[in-house]
């Protein structure tokens, strides 16, 4: 959650954050704010709401904000306090000299706040930040050193957090420093960025370095000093950034959501790229560690994730329990982490993240680590936490996503599932090479027919019309498509706000059947297979309570359209393959009925894209 960014350097600042913050608007939009030293004086300027109030604010007073060459900048999504502007970040001391900005939550704010307040600092707002500015100041009258006075501040400071921090004393310094939240140090000629993930600086440098947890940098415009808690100098470790400014133009689209729809096709093909030659020779995934004597041994695979990635965990199940003959457990990070789980050496642990942030699925992956699992990561940010902190790894190769809501990171994460299937079963020998063969053949057709699907979408505007005012929605599926179903209706409450429920078809008559009548949608997800005639029927049963019927199906059959009153046609495809093929159907779905309501698409209230606190 929330973004950060800072800037320090012989250029103007203000515009460099407000570039910034809007390219990591994505993680929070409750309020923004930057801090800035002119003329030797720290000037915060906060505002409740959108990045846009805050670019309105600081252009009333543009042409002084400008003389700046240092500052620090926040985009909040709100933990503690409510979003109001005395809440924003930047924060500061009682004495005004002091400015920081916090992503994470300090879990001991409380007492900090208690004890803080007895030495006589009075605080302004609700939040858990503000007492690390309070902190970072009394430290600093004490040492009269920025650095030292941050050092010494988080010693005392539990949670997590990433900070960045400026002192109208010390005119040409940012002191940053992190702990278990993201934060890199972008490298330029005479400058330097500070930036909570990378597209807030990707248009302006390509080098950066990665902090790790407890580590302080220190910053000039011609200067980077890196040490650890303790005080002990480290060498920085630069490294190059893999991305290009491009991935952040909507390129003609009305939302990057709509954007990022269209990408995945190409996103299937750099997945498959140099892993999946024909489909007569094994995979090729150098990164996964795990070898025959290995994956003899194995006898549990556990899947952590969040959200849609746990969507897509639980698609990899069907797969690998299909393919492997290995017992898969699929589970939310959050609760993961907070019960008794059964690991050890033999059974191989999965995370799944977009970011590679999730805090709740690095300590997930932690634990697990501790146990002695093999841990394998399973990421679009093969630069992240959870990636450096793996034994095994699949990046995904979706590229930068933008929009809140995931959609081509999903495609890229079950396709990666597919891969990594592929690959222990023909390790293993858990599947008949023939049966291999077919499933690397419909992988490799899949762009086309991805392409086909979105080249016909209205079938679904038409849908998404007739349905956009509906209060209520139910998707329905059976075997590998539940997840299917409940990535769809994920999608649909995320940027429509209505609320949207998956169930397995064969559940429907236990319980939420009660809910069907006229003004219910039920939309049943029918691919041709095993299950198909099974969720016909369960298909009947709902139109008999008069739920209005809609179909998402790659079967010709004409007397579909008796039951049904709109039905999406895809693409033929294999049963094992339907999921990646019928998602893209229910994504734009989601996305015509937001645009129908006029709903914010790329950015749902109260959601943010990485969630970075537990």
């Amino acid at each position: 959650m929330c973004g950060i960014v800072g800037y320090i350097g012989e250029k103007s600042a203000l515009g460099i954050l407000l570039d910034g913050l809007t390219n990591l608007e994505y993680r929070g939009y409750d309020s923004a704010g930057i801090a800035v030293n002119v003329e030797g004086k720290v000037e915060l300027y906060k505002a409740e709401g959108k990045l846009q109030n805050l670019k309105d604010l600081t252009n009333e007073k543009r042409e002084h904000i400008l003389k700046s060459t240092i500052g620090i900048g926040h985009i909040r999504w709100a933990t503690h306090g409510s979003p109001t502007a005395v809440n924003a970040h930047p924060h500061s001391c009682n004495c005004g000299r002091v400015a920081i900005v916090h992503n994470g939550i300090i879990e001991n704010y409380k007492e900090l706040r208690a004890k803080l307040e007895k030495q006589g600092c009075t605080f302004r707002s609700q939040t858990d930040t503000e007492t690390v500015a309070h902190l970072v100041a009394s430290k600093y009258a004490q040492t009269n050193n920025l650095t030292e006075a941050v050092r010494l501040a988080t010693k005392e400071i539990e949670g997590a957090y990433a900070l960045a921090v400026i002192h109208q004393d010390v005119k040409n310094t940012i002191v940053a420093t992190r702990r278990n939240a993201p934060l890199l140090v972008g490298i330029g000629e005479g400058e330097y960025y500070v930036a909570s993930d990378v597209p807030a600086i990707i248009k302006y440098t390509k080098r950066a370095m990665y902090l790790d947890d407890n580590q302080i940098v220190t910053l000039t415009s011609n200067s980077m000093k890196l040490i650890d808690s303790d005080n002990n100098e480290l060498v920085p470790k630069i490294e190059t950034l893999p991305w290009e400014p491009v991935a952040l133009s909507k390129m003609g689209y009305k939302h990057f959501m709509l954007k990022e729809i269209h990408e995945q096709p190409d996103v299937v093909r750099n997945v498959l790229s140099g892993k999946l030659r024909a489909s007569n020779e094994n995979i090729v995934l150098n990164e996964v560690k795990l070898d025959k004597e290995a994956l003899k041994t194995l006898n549990r695979i556990q899947i952590v994730a969040c959200g849609t990635s746990l969507h897509a965990a639980m698609v990899g199940k069907y797969i690998i329990e299909d393919l492997c003959g290995i017992p898969v457990d699929v589970e939310p990070s959050s609760e993961y982490i907070y019960r008794k789980t059964v690991g050890d050496k033999n059974t191989l642990v999965i995370g799944v993240s977009q970011s590679g942030e999730t805090a709740d699925t690095i300590t997930a992956v932690r634990q697990a680590k501790s146990r002695g699992s093999h841990v394998l990561i399973v990421t679009n940010r093969p630069d992240s936490t959870m990636a450096r902190e793996a034994d095994s790894l699949v990046p995904v190769s979706a590229g930068i996503e933008v929009s809140v809501a995931a959609t081509k990171s999903y495609m890229a994460q079950v396709i990666s599932f597919y891969l990594l299937a592929i690959h222990i079963a023909e390790i293993k020998e858990s599947a008949s090479r023939s049966e291999l063969e077919k499933i690397k053949r419909e992988l490799i057709l899949l762009p086309q027919k991805l392409e086909k699907t979105l080249s016909h979408k209205d079938e679904v505007k038409t849908c998404a019309k007739k349905f956009a005012n509906s209060k209520d929605f139910i998707f329905i599926a059976r075997g590998i498509n539940f997840p299917t179903a409940l990535e769809g209706a994920l999608k649909l409450k995320e940027i429509s706000y209505i609320n949207a429920t998956g169930y397995t078809a064969g559940e429907l008559k236990h319980g939420p059947i009660a809910m069907l009548d006229e003004s219910m949608p039920v939309l049943s997800i029918l691919m041709k297979g095993k299950v198909y005639d099974k969720i016909l029927s369960n298909s009947e049963e709902a139109k008999a309570r008069n739920a209005r019927m809609i179909a998402l199906t790659d079967s010709d059959d004409t007397k579909l359209d008796e039951l049904f009153e709109c039905i999406i046609r895809i693409p033929e495809v294999d049963e094992m393959l339907s999921p990646a093929l019928a998602i893209v159907s229910l994504q734009l779905l989601a996305y015509y009925i937001a645009e129908f309501l006029g709903k914010d698409v790329d950015q749902p209230r109260n959601l943010a894209k990485s969630v970075t606190v537990e």
